[in-house]
C-alpha cells in the first residue's frame, strides 16, 4: 500500500472533529494537512495535538507577501515543528529564495527537517479562469512549468501541483523534486469546486510523490474501510 505517501487534509473548523478523524485512521495514516480553516480556528494547538500523536504535519498556509514579511513569518513557523510548509510561487523568486535561506540558517543551528513546497496553480483554476484573471493565453501547464522552475531555482524542495502537470514538472525539475498532488478524489464527481481532479491510483501512476485527500475521505462514514479498500 502507498499509505505512507497519503496526506489527509483536516478540512474542519475545530480540533475535536479533526482529531476524531486522526484517531480513526491512527495506524494507517501518519501525515496530515492543516489548512487555513483549521489553523485560523485552533492555531498552534492543533499542530501540537498532532505532534503529540506522533503525526507528520503539512501546514498549508500558502504564504504570499513581500519577502521580508514571509521571512519573518517563517522564523515563527519554524518553532512549530511542522514537516511541510507551503508558499505561493506567485510571490516570486526573491520571496522564495529568502524563505529558503532562513530555513538553511535554522538547519545549521537545529535539527530541522522542514520541507518547503511552492504552490503553483490552484486545482480550482483552469485555463479559462486564468485568462479572466491575467488576460493572456498562457495555458495552465505552461504557467505551472514556469512557476516550478522558479521554485527549483530558489531552492525549494518541491511544489504542489495537479497530477495533470506532473510530467512537465519532472521534465524540467528532475526526479528528486517533490510533487505533492491535491485535488485527489476517490471517484470522479460530476460537480466539484476543483476542476483538475484525479483518483489516487491515477495520481500515483502519473508520478506524484504524495497525494492529498480531504473531504472525499474524511466525510465518509467509514474512512478507514475506504482507505483499506482503495490501497489494498
Amino acid at each position: 500500500m502507498n499509505l505512507d505517501r497519503v496526506i489527509v487534509a483536516l478540512d474542519f473548523s475545530n480540533k475535536k472533529e479533526a482529531l476524531m478523524i486522526v484517531d480513526k485512521l491512527d495506524e494507517l495514516i501518519e501525515f496530515y494537512k492543516v489548512g487555513f480553516e483549521l489553523f485560523v480556528s485552533e492555531g498552534v494547538d492543533i499542530l501540537r495535538s498532532l505532534k503529540k500523536r506522533n503525526k507528520k504535519v503539512f501546514l498549508d498556509l500558502k504564504l504570499y507577501d513581500i519577502p521580508n514579511t514571509v521571512m519573518k513569518a517563517l522564523k515563527v513557523i519554524l518553532t512549530y515543528g511542522v514537516d511541510m510548509l507551503s508558499l505561493h510561487t506567485m510571490g516570486g523568486f526573491d520571496m522564495l529564495k529568502r524563505a529558503k535561506d532562513v530555513l538553511e540558517e535554522a538547519k545549521i543551528k537545529e535539527n530541522i527537517t522542514l520541507k518547503l513546497l511552492g504552490v503553483t496553480v490552484l486545482t480550482s483554476l483552469d485555463s479559462e479562469t486564468l485568462r479572466e484573471i491575467y488576460d493572456f493565453n498562457l495555458s495552465v501547464s505552461s504557467l505551472v512549468k514556469r512557476l516550478s522552475i522558479i521554485a527549483k531555482k530558489a531552492g525549494l524542495d518541491g511544489v504542489i501541483a495537479s497530477a495533470h502537470e506532473i510530467s512537465v514538472i519532472r521534465e524540467n525539475c528532475g526526479k528528486d523534486f517533490l510533487i505533492v498532488t491535491p485535488g485527489v478524489r476517490l471517484e470522479k464527481l460530476p460537480y466539484d469546486d476543483q476542476k483538475r481532479t484525479v483518483t489516487p491510483k491515477e495520481a500515483f501512476m502519473l508520478g506524484a510523490d504524495y497525494i492529498v485527500i480531504g473531504r472525499a475521505l474524511t466525510y465518509c462514514q467509514n474512512p478507514k474501510g475506504v482507505l483499506i479498500d482503495i490501497f489494498s
